[in-house]
């Protein structure tokens, strides 16, 4: 994916800060999974103040290594209000080593680095039928829409569909039941199981495109479904994306976000895409609050990693392209992203960029952190 600056200008959200939260709740809720919630001081709830669908990093430093990871917020946005509390969910990676941490050795009265709110993957509630298709830990961040949705709009729906491991494997069980209980004639909930069999419902399996295009006409009218919310493992939002185009969906209907990439074929690509060669020597200039710098980018290096190595304090969370905490805009010159799940098409269009998957193709190019 190569890119060029183009002057079309948006302006963006104030730049994600880090803060020391404390931990008022360790909740329990699979063998593989924990819910976190932090405290907010009365200082600090308007910095936190968050859109249902956001995230927060989290950070620490183990063995003089500084460790970033993203999760989503679960409880819903409140109206009125700054938030008291924020309540993230942790699943366990094999190998993971924050997720480790939270489940092994984070408790009650502990302090983290916890960095403001967010993330585009979001929804403003108003009057209208959405659905979303979600796998695993993807529950997290639709749990905090549509349970915002219900509460505040009376007049919408949510049709919500699942799929997970096993009943055991399945985070916010009883939170999801509850929604069903409480709006009973307005959120509709399909489950599918992909490595047990259910007494009543769909038969146990994964949901690939083939099986989505043919279940969502039956579960709903899909071309009257203001928005829909993807978001899981790679390989399941892709499926639904294809299911929900070849169903007539528009595109500016889809909103995606992507937990996941090592699930299937992920479409990475090079670095510099149709032979567009690399200068041999290049800068990049980044304002980034409200201070300009420029410095040479070393071989092999993203735009990212050539700006913390002079400002570290510039935003990032995954690296991976995935959560889009380091977007920037394109300012001037011309850059390559190795891959992107992160931004929108109607983003990209505009002049936003992954810092952490842009390399230069041009001998200046100029980041703008800020807008």
């Amino acid at each position: 994916m190569t890119q060029e600056a183009t002057p079309e200008v948006a302006q963006g959200t104030p730049r994600a800060r880090f803060h020391r939260l404390r931990v008022t709740a360790v909740d329990r809720l699979t063998d593989d999974s924990v819910a976190l919630t932090f405290t907010v001081p009365d200082e600090l709830r308007e910095a936190y103040r968050y859109a249902p669908g956001q995230h927060l990093a989290l950070r620490r430093t183990a063995d003089g290594a500084e460790i970033r990871r993203t999760y989503s917020i679960c409880s819903a946005a409140p109206a009125d209000e700054a938030p008291r509390l924020l309540r993230v969910g942790v699943r366990l990676v094999d190998g993971g080593a924050f997720s480790t941490y939270a489940h092994k050795e984070i408790a009650v009265g502990d302090e983290l680095e916890v960095m403001t709110p967010a993330g585009r993957f979001t929804l403003d509630p108003a009057p209208g039928h959405y659905a979303a298709v979600v796998g695993g830990s993807g529950i997290t961040p639709v749990l905090s829409i549509a349970t915002t949705l219900l509460e505040r709009t009376p007049e919408a729906r949510f049709c919500l569909i699942r799929s997970d491991r096993t009943t055991a494997s399945t985070m916010f069980l009883e939170e999801v039941a509850d929604l069903k209980d409480r709006y009973a004639d307005r959120f509709q909930l399909v489950t599918v199981l992909s490595r047990e069999e259910q007494q009543a419902g769909l038969a146990s399996g994964r949901l690939d495109r083939e099986r989505l295009a043919e279940l969502l006409p039956a579960l709903l009218p899909v071309e009257r479904v203001a928005g829909w919310f993807l978001c899981g493992p790679f390989g399941l939002v892709q499926g639904a994306e294809r299911a929900l185009r070849g169903l007539g969906v528009r595109r500016d209907r889809i909103h995606e976000e992507i937990f996941h990439v090592d699930d299937g074929p992920a479409p990475v690509r090079p670095a510099r895409p149709g032979g567009v060669s690399a200068p041999a020597h290049s800068t990049v200039t980044a304002q980034l609050d409200g201070r300009s710098g420029s410095w040479p980018v070393q071989d092999g290096e993203s735009l990212l990693e050539t700006v913390l190595r002079n400002r570290p304090d510039a935003p990032y969370a995954c690296k991976g392209g995935v959560c889009g905490t380091c977007r920037a805009f394109l300012v001037s010159g011309s850059i390559a992203m190795d891959r992107n799940f992160a931004l929108e098409p109607e983003e990209t269009e505009a002049g936003y960029v992954l810092a952490c998957q842009s390399h230069p193709t041009t001998e200046k190019v100029e980041l703008d952190f800020d807008r």
